[in-house]
């Protein structure tokens, strides 16, 4: 396996992953619970804190990773594979776990530095660009 495909299922399970961290959190809210969560889930309360939060990253994450998937397959099957595709893959797994992980705590600013998770998303859409330009070049 490809190292850009070992990062694209790293970031699948990233995907995966989600889920659990924010319906655990969702488990813990007044009026939910665990039983709640393995029914139907017919009139459960509105998900807050790091519920709704790991929700709206799961939801971004998945929006991301299909382009990023589209991508590394196809640089994968017309066989282009460099430093600038690794490093692209690379920076993008970074930049999608700071973005889960910002939206998680609930972090918006670090010191000195506001939006710190909109920065983490544009450096992953910036890595997608740069990686698509070498199926250009290629």
């Amino acid at each position: 396996m490809t190292y850009e495909l070992t990062v694209l299922l790293i970031n699948a399970l990233l995907c995966l992953g989600l889920p659990w961290v924010y319906n655990y959190g969702y488990a813990k809210q007044p009026g939910v619970g665990g039983k709640r969560l393995m029914g139907n889930r017919d009139d459960l309360p509105e998900r807050t804190g790091v519920a709704a939060r790991g929700l709206r990253a799961h939801q971004n994450q998945q929006e991301n990773l299909l382009p990023f998937a589209i991508i590394v397959l196809i640089a994968h099957q017309v066989n282009i594979s460099n430093m600038v595709t690794m490093a692209c893959a690379t920076l993008f797994l970074i930049a999608r776990i700071a973005h889960a992980s910002f939206y998680l705590a609930g972090i918006t600013r670090i010191p000195g530095v506001n939006g710190v998770r909109s920065i983490a998303y544009f450096v992953s859409l910036f890595s997608m660009l740069v990686y698509t330009s070498q199926l250009f070049l290629g």
